[in-house]
């Protein structure tokens, strides 16, 4: 017994099912099953037309899971290739930029917890700080840690 294959829509309700997505992730990955042209953008209006698909929804998603390990410029990073629009990238990463500084000592903190004693550990320290999206300065900031400040 065959079993039909799901339609563009029953894809989307799955990958939907297992996290948010914007409609460009969801455009990128169902382009490939798409048998007739503007299928897919017709099965797409209709999930948002639904409230199924919420750009709203995917930013808060990120910064829900993000936010508190990773900096600004790696939120920024992520919500773009998300294909959000840039508008509501620039005012999630606003909201983040208050915060950066207690995140970046935090996710230091977790991982180090004591300052660096030699300039191969400031190296090491800083690329960790940096690869996690934290602006150079906040690093800066970091490493020069004072807990009277």
């Amino acid at each position: 017994m065959a079993f039909a294959a799901p339609s563009l829509k029953g894809r989307a309700l799955r990958l939907l099912s297992q996290r948010e997505h914007s409609r460009a992730e969801l455009e990128r990955k169902l382009a490939k099953y798409e048998e007739q042209s503007g299928e897919l953008a017709r099965a797409l209006d209709e999930l948002a037309a639904k409230d199924f698909i919420s750009e709203a929804r995917v930013v808060q998603s990120v910064l829900h899971q993000r936010a508190a390990r990773h900096g600004a410029a790696r939120v920024r990073q992520e919500l773009l290739h998300k294909g959000i629009a840039p508008e509501a990238v620039a005012e999630a990463v606003a909201s983040l930029q208050g915060s950066e500084l207690d995140r970046a000592r935090e996710v230091w903190r977790r991982r180090f917890g004591e300052l660096p004693q030699d300039a191969a550990e400031r190296a090491k320290q800083t690329r960790f700080l940096l690869a996690r999206g934290f602006a150079g300065a906040v690093v800066a900031r970091v490493l020069r840690y004072d807990p009277d400040e």
